[in-house]
């Protein structure tokens, strides 16, 4: 009997401690969700004095940048705020409000009246985006009719950094959501569908539980990128110098990781900003001529096609043709840029350094038809990259299924064929990072409200380029820029940069062909070479002023190449 008594106090002695753990966890959770998940509703709560006349206030999920440390800085937020409306049916003199409200803050008197003279209407908006010492200092004057309700509005605290690929929180009708960049691509995640916490506990950890678990369904959550906030303004200060000195229509740059896609800048001019989108003239701008707009590059495709031809063996490095200036394709005259000839056994390395035209018709005739386009559609560009960007378009590259000759040689130095800048920095990335397509990115992880997260996981896919032709190909590049670039005078003692430039013809889209006087200017390069941490790809779209790419771009590329090696402190590898 007192063994059956010990034991069955001992069993209820367990149930009511199971009891107690369950309930300090429920506890224990629930505060976890009051304090961490919903913090910023509660401490909103808080401010009683201006409740919205429907509660709705608008939220969003935040953006970050990502700095070299790893700590995140907010690119996109939400800031609160205060607006004032008014009840015009309870104004007798629209005057007199106009004069008191206006003594606080500026305030367009012909769109007041108008709204403050509106029959039968009880409700409209005169300010936006106030301080709270504005709205106190307004609530004080007590004036019939006038009210102030908080609000929350979309805030960029870089300004116009890194607009495009952020892109804008904007109205299609009546909706308000992601416009652009990665406000649209991940508007799903950013969008708060539902803003009260006061539903079931039980119910809504389940609720959060199923969504991980079993649906393909977004979730909310907040987007980390990869984009460093100080690399983002060195790119665009270096890209704003080439503009003003050069007049320049457009241009852009890309400072990427070539082993994973990781992108750290992004950048193209003219840019917006997205806080003041009132000072935008031309929608169009919005646009990302990054991944929306192709062009022809020009000669920095020379290395991708030199490369096929490495790996097919038909050429090595020291193979020798000779350079009359000029040579004839189907009885079209191909020059090189200066229309110079550099004589007999001019080798390949020569014909890179020194971005010879008739030796790039060379290669792709030892190359054949065939294997010129094999090996550059392996290099991607003719598909889109799959970047976490919303529009993206792919390569111009119909001239490779041409029966002519002609347009293989035009497109063996880059013409007559015109690639997005990120697939053409995909392409080239690939030389880089010993023969591989990495897919270009700029969100690295998740964050979602429940308080998991997700990392996400990007393709790489190989091209038919060896890990050794890749090396042989960095050597030559390398080579270019301790030989050729500023006549040698670019060469970093301690560091091997692989370079190339490109200078292109414009094309006449209205009347076909080229323009004679306008040029697109390219140049990439990676570092350190046989290791590659960062590839930096730069273009400009008609320059003033000045014929070629190495003149446009040197000395940028080399401001940028030493910030990033002094920045991210990589050790010298030479």
């Amino acid at each position: 009997m007192k063994f059956r008594m010990k034991s069955s106090f001992i069993f209820r002695t367990r149930i009511i401690l199971v009891c107690i753990i369950l309930f300090s966890l429920v506890l224990i959770a629930k505060l976890f969700y009051v304090q961490v998940v919903h913090s910023e509703f509660y401490s909103d709560k808080a401010d009683h004095q201006y409740a919205t006349p429907s509660g709705d206030i608008y939220e969003r999920g935040t953006i970050y940048f990502t700095r070299k440390d790893g700590e995140l800085v907010s690119a996109a937020t939400q800031i609160s705020g205060y607006k004032v409306a008014i009840n015009p049916s309870k104004i007798t003199d629209g005057e007199a409000v106009y004069e008191q409200i206006s003594k606080i803050v500026p305030l367009d008197h012909d769109s007041f009246i108008a709204k403050a003279t509106k029959a039968n209407d009880p409700y409209e908006e005169v300010l936006n985006k106030l301080t709270k010492a504005q709205a106190d200092e307004i609530s004080a004057l007590k004036i019939p009719g006038v009210s102030i309700f908080k609000e929350k509005w979309r805030f960029y605290p870089g300004g116009d950094l890194a607009s495009h690929a952020l892109g804008l929180v904007g109205y299609k009708g009546d909706e308000l959501g992601g416009r652009y960049g990665l406000e649209r691509q991940y508007n799903a995640e950013l969008s708060r569908h539902e803003n009260n916490p006061y539903v079931n506990f039980f119910a809504e950890v389940f609720s959060n539980v199923n969504k991980t678990l079993f649906s393909d369904d977004p979730r909310e959550g907040d987007i980390v990128t990869t984009i460093e906030p100080q690399v983002q303004g060195f790119l665009e200060k270096k890209l704003a110098e080439v503009k003003t000195k050069y007049r320049v229509d457009a241009m852009g740059g890309i400072i990427m990781n070539p082993k994973d896609g990781s992108i750290y800048a992004f950048a193209s001019q003219p840019g917006f900003d997205p806080n003041d989108l009132s000072k935008v003239e031309d929608p169009k701008v919005f646009s990302n001529p990054l991944v929306e707009n192709v062009l022809e590059f020009g000669s920095v495709v020379k290395p991708l096609v030199m490369a096929g031809a490495l790996e097919a063996k038909v050429v090595t490095a020291n193979t020798t043709y000779t350079d009359k200036g000029m040579v004839t394709v189907e009885k079209k005259e191909i020059y090189n840029f200066d229309k110079k000839a550099r004589g007999a056994n001019v080798t390949m390395q020569e014909v890179l350094n020194q971005s010879l035209n008739t030796g790039m018709v060379f290669v792709e005739q030892k190359l054949g038809r065939q294997k010129l386009k094999d090996y550059l559609l392996a290099f991607g560009i003719k598909d889109k990259t799959g970047i976490d960007l919303p529009n993206e378009t792919s390569g111009l590259v119909s001239n490779l299924n041409s029966p002519r000759e002609l347009e293989y040689a035009n497109a063996a130095f880059g013409q007559g064929i015109a690639l997005t800048p990120i697939e053409m920095v995909r392409a080239l990335a690939s030389l880089a990072n010993g023969g591989n397509l990495v897919t270009p990115h700029i969100v690295s992880k998740i964050k979602y409200s429940d308080g998991t997260s997700k990392e996400i996981k990007y393709e790489t896919t190989p091209t038919k380029i060896s890990k050794q032709t890749a090396e042989e190909i960095s050597r030559m590049l390398v080579n270019v820029m301790d030989q050729s670039l500023k006549d040698g005078k670019a060469k970093m003692e301690h560091f091997s940069i692989a370079v190339k430039t490109g200078t292109a013809q414009v094309a006449n889209t209205s009347g076909g062909g080229y323009y004679e006087d306008r040029h697109n200017h390219s140049f990439f390069g990676y570092f350190p070479a046989y290791d590659a941490d960062f590839i930096v790809f730069l273009y400009a779209i008609n320059p003033k002023g000045v014929e070629y790419a190495a003149v446009t771009w040197a000395d940028p590329f080399i401001e940028i190449s030493k910030f990033l090696l002094n920045y991210y402190e990589v050790p010298p590898d030479r």
